[in-house]
């Protein structure tokens, strides 16, 4: 008799552990991807986070490609992501079971900088490709000193770089002699430390330890970047398998809530709404 009661107690503890486990799984959103959205993703989360105290978000950004794979691989609830969908992933993503829901949460703005020395204010869009196809290879070509001048790019993973090969290099390559960055933060501070630097980073980035560049004579701002006037505005998205879990269609919510467009638009961002 005793034996049996203990064994109903393991049982019942096991049970209890599982939906204790579940219950926790359910209260955690994991997000991965860009790291354009990062700034957004983290003042939502700690926002979201005090008004549903029970609620943990886990943030990581490793570029946009990470982000769409790990929600394909199911190894996270969200992926922030700098550009659309591809074809292929589409297509795995259906072979996973997998059914992406893309989330416009805002608009970015993809900004040329280089050092605040550089005397250089603008450049249009057929100079921008010259220059990171390694065709324009000194600034004195475009207007600025007799020196060269140094690319800094994004990796291939990122979104960023996806969206600046389409409408900059318009499907050509960039250079190999470019030097690859990991992110947006990680180009802002090469640019701020070479004179003779430029690069690319979404408009949440720019700061004042760098220049940002007029593109064909449009300065890149809320206005250029909603109309599409600015030469390189892109949407930013939070792809979801699905609607996703109940924390995760919240968190969602909250984002394209007139509380969340505000905090898009404190990182420095254009909002969608």
């Amino acid at each position: 008799m005793t034996q049996k009661i203990f064994k109903i107690l393991a049982v019942f503890s096991i049970v209890s552990l599982l939906a204790a486990g579940t219950a926790l799984a359910q209260n955690k959103v994991v997000i991965k991807g860009s790291t354009t959205v990062l700034p957004i993703t983290q003042a939502g989360a700690e926002a979201f986070m005090k008004k549903n105290p029970g609620v943990n978000v886990s943030i990581s950004a490793g570029g946009s490609g990470d982000g769409i794979k790990a929600l394909i691989d199911k190894t996270t609830d969200i992926a922030n992501s700098s550009r659309d969908l591809k074809p292929e992933e589409i297509a795995l993503a259906k072979t996973k079971g997998v059914k992406p829901v893309a989330n416009k949460v805002a608009i970015d703005a993809i900004v040329p900088i280089v050092h605040s020395s550089n005397p250089i204010s603008d450049l249009s869009v057929e100079q921008l490709s010259l220059i990171y196809q390694g065709k324009i290879k000194n600034w004195k070509e475009v207007g600025g000193e007799n020196r060269q001048i140094v690319m800094i790019s994004r990796d291939t993973s990122s979104g960023t770089y996806e969206t600046w090969e389409q409408k900059i290099l318009h499907g050509a390559k960039v250079s190999p002699r470019a030097q690859l960055q990991a992110s947006n933060g990680a180009i802002v501070q090469a640019v701020s430390k070479n004179k003779f630097a430029i690069g690319y980073i979404g408009i949440g980035y720019l700061n004042k330890s760098v220049k940002a560049l007029k593109v064909n004579g449009v300065e890149a701002g809320v206005q250029t970047a909603k109309s599409g006037v600015y030469p390189v505005a892109r949407p930013l998205f939070m792809f979801t398998d699905g609607e996703g879990k109940v924390q995760v269609a919240k968190f969602i919510k909250f984002i394209l809530s007139p509380e969340g467009q505000k905090i898009v638009t404190k990182a420095g961002f254009v909002p969608i709404k």
